[in-house]
């Protein structure tokens, strides 16, 4: 079985409802073999992210840059992980009310130094999450997860 491990940060209802949506599309029924775990950021520890084969990361934006939350715990966890987590999948989401630019850059450059792999585009939502947006997020979750069980399968 495999584990994809949601990582977020979600402070606001507009961040709870893209959280909801990429869960969501991570335990749709037709993925198997996949277990979904989720993890506040100010709780995340190495031992969840070595035990998880696949990562989503959710974060506002605040002031420009990730959530502290989100940045604290990619710090707990980084020197524990740098070696055993290499070429694993990621993808992210992002809420900003004014430019998400410096989050999404704050996350590839740590993500990039754990050698992650980006596996999907980033969602970046600006104010209330639309129709649309929320259905990006569920794809993303879907995806990432979707993946896990192609390689569980091959």
């Amino acid at each position: 079985m495999k584990r994809l491990l949601i990582v977020h940060h979600t402070p606001s209802p507009h961040c709870q409802a893209m959280f909801e949506a990429v869960v969501s599309g991570a335990t749709d029924p037709e993925i198997e073999g996949v277990e979904v775990a989720r993890r506040a950021a100010l709780s995340l520890s190495p031992t969840d992210v070595l035990e998880a084969d696949g990562y989503v990361l959710g974060t506002p934006a605040n002031l420009g840059y990730m959530s502290g939350g989100l940045k604290h715990g990619l710090d707990v966890i980084y020197y524990p992980c740098l070696d055993s987590t290499r070429g694993r999948p990621f993808g992210a989401y992002f809420h900003g009310n004014e430019g998400t630019e410096g989050a999404e850059k704050g996350v590839t450059s740590i993500t990039t130094g754990l050698g992650w792999v980006k596996a999907a585009e980033y969602v970046v939502v600006s104010g209330k999450p639309s129709k649309d947006d929320l259905e990006a997020c569920w794809e993303l979750g879907a995806t990432i997860a979707a993946q896990l069980m192609e390689t569980s399968l091959g």
